[in-house]
């Protein structure tokens, strides 16, 4: 969504096309959306969101009364979600209206990603979790040696393909306390990548996709490799949030998804 409201939001400051961009500038206690979040307001559009509910109902009206009257801004509106709206989050939000034509949006600052991730893997799974991820600010680097696996079209810009033989090495350009999910075409490639990003240790997460019998045999076969117990056990096989079933691509990406976010909190 980050994306594209930014895209939505140059494209028509570009254009000159009449719009309102809504910030939250100062939040405080619990609110459904924090500090930056940011909606442009267009007379027949909206594009992102500051929460929903009346919040933003209200503020898309008064976003829409200052374009019906060429209201360029900035006006700033504290709103108390209890007491003024009736909403149960309770907190409180501090919200500024401006006129798009005095806020370049090439001028904003892009969210800080959740992580780095390096996934492993252009199958099924792997482009389920990428379909996932479109919408997460994070950064990912999607390895795969077989070019023709990547799906055609477009990506978005914090989505990078990355086509290269042998996969494993890339391992080693990953910042320390990136995050790798593993799940290649082929389980002895998957335990050279695995064996690698073991080597390093110093990863914030690792996931494998595969049964407990998989984990089994990896652990045992690095184990002979020299990999110490300690750090085996960090490895995260099978991957995806527990109590969360299913076998289907969709499934095991939300799954897996959902436990990476878990890894890395805001």
């Amino acid at each position: 969504m980050a994306d594209e409201l930014r895209d939505a939001a140059r494209a028509a400051f570009a254009a000159g096309v009449p719009a309102v961009v809504v910030s939250i500038t100062a939040h405080r206690g619990s609110v459904p959306r924090e500090t930056g979040t940011r909606m442009l307001v267009m007379v027949d559009a909206v594009v992102g969101t500051i929460g929903g509910g009346h919040l933003e109902l209200q503020a898309v009206q008064q976003a829409r009364t200052m374009l019906r009257e060429g209201d360029p801004g900035p006006h700033d509106r504290h709103v108390a979600l209890g007491p003024s709206l009736g909403q149960c989050c309770g907190g409180a939000l501090d919200l500024r209206f401006t006129a798009l034509a005095q806020d370049d949006p090439a001028a904003w600052p892009l969210p800080p990603p959740r992580f780095h991730l390096q996934l492993y893997g252009a199958g099924h799974v792997g482009r389920a979790i990428v379909q996932v991820l479109t919408a997460v600010p994070c950064r990912v680097d999607w390895i795969d040696e077989r070019e023709s696996e990547f799906p055609a079209g477009d990506l978005p810009p914090h989505i990078r393909r990355v086509c290269v033989e042998p996969v494993e090495a890339e391992v080693a350009v990953a910042a320390p306390g990136s995050a790798f999910l593993v799940l290649t075409h082929s389980h002895e490639l998957d335990l050279r990548i695995t064996q690698a990003i073991l080597a390093r240790g110093d990863f914030g997460f690792f996931g494998l996709i595969g049964s407990a019998t998989k984990r089994a045999k990896f652990e045992r076969r690095l184990a002979e490799r020299g990999v110490a117990a300690e750090t085996l056990a960090r490895m995260v096989c099978p991957i995806g949030l527990p109590g969360l079933r299913g076998k289907e691509p969709g499934v095991i990406a939300v799954a897996a998804v959902a436990q990476l976010l878990q890894a890395h909190p805001v």
